[in-house]
């Protein structure tokens, strides 16, 4: 590979300076370095939880605004307080006022309440596979410092059969182990093989690779473009069951489903439309 020259140093030396510096607390939470890229992420410790052993639940918009949905229902029935904050440093999106546009400023909170840490929410994911595994990285980071028992994430699962009734939430986990114990609990798990992309998916397999069980849950949804409150609904009660604890009256989410619903009335499902997630 070639290399270039910086202020008389090569590409290997600064390299090597970068990793030495590394090791310094300032440093550390600002930059992960990547072969030969320097990513920048800002982390913001604003407090320390008063937490011991918590539930780490984490996830991020996605599909239906699944993720986000459920994360930010959480964070207003628990009365979740911030303790640190993601600001990513490029945006992946500009938002259009009809003739002009606004860069975003996009964030994501780490927040806490009784034995429980709560991330992500709002709007939007990283910009670049760099960010996100950057990302993932963090969350594990918070999860080891704080003894994380468990990790819990969510979000759509995309199925071209029309729903009938409720949407039905699917989990998978991370052994083979944690997924028979969640089938006797009769809780239905994901029915074949697939790839899950983005945060959502992604947190799991960094769980895994640092040895903290983690459990997705995936509900149903046939409109992805459009925000699904009942599928939220459906991983909450699926949540309750699994952490034993209850996350609040989801009443109105039904009313949000049912306003969307009758909004989008006139527009039928087509399973052959193709969406980007």
């Amino acid at each position: 590979m070639a290399e270039y020259l910086v202020n008389n140093r090569s590409q290997t030396d600064l390299l090597l300076f970068w990793i030495q510096r590394w090791n310094q607390a300032s440093l550390r939470d600002k930059v992960l370095i990547i072969k030969d890229h320097m990513i920048s992420v800002d982390f913001i410790q604003k407090s320390e939880p008063t937490v011991s052993k918590p539930l780490l639940i984490a996830a991020m918009q996605d599909m239906g605004d699944v993720g986000s949905i459920v994360i930010d229902f959480i964070n207003s029935n628990l009365n979740t307080s911030i303790f640190r904050e993601v600001q990513p440093s490029y945006p992946a999106y500009v938002i259009d006022n009809g003739g002009y546009i606004d860069v975003p400023e996009d964030k994501w909170d780490y927040r806490y309440a009784k034995d429980i840490i709560v991330f992500g929410g709002g709007s939007g994911q990283p910009s670049s596979t760099e960010e996100l595994n950057v990302l993932c990285h963090d969350v594990i980071n918070v999860a080891k410092k704080y003894s994380t028992r468990f990790i819990y994430t969510f979000g759509g699962f995309h199925t071209q059969k029309p729903i009938d009734g409720e949407p039905k939430t699917f989990v998978t986990t991370t052994s083979k182990d944690l997924t028979e114990q969640v089938r006797k609990l009769g809780i239905l798990t994901t029915p074949e093989a697939s790839i899950i992309t983005g945060f959502n998916g992604l947190i799991l397999g960094f769980a895994k690779m640092n040895g903290i069980q983690g459990i997705g849950l995936y509900a149903e949804l046939n409109e992805p473009k459009i925000p699904q409150y009942r599928s939220a609904k459906s991983i909450l009660k699926t949540l309750e069951k699994l952490t034993y604890r209850k996350f609040g009256d989801t009443s109105d989410l039904d009313s949000m489903a049912k306003d969307v619903e009758s909004r989008s009335s006139g527009k039928r499902f087509d399973p052959d439309k193709s969406y980007s997630t």
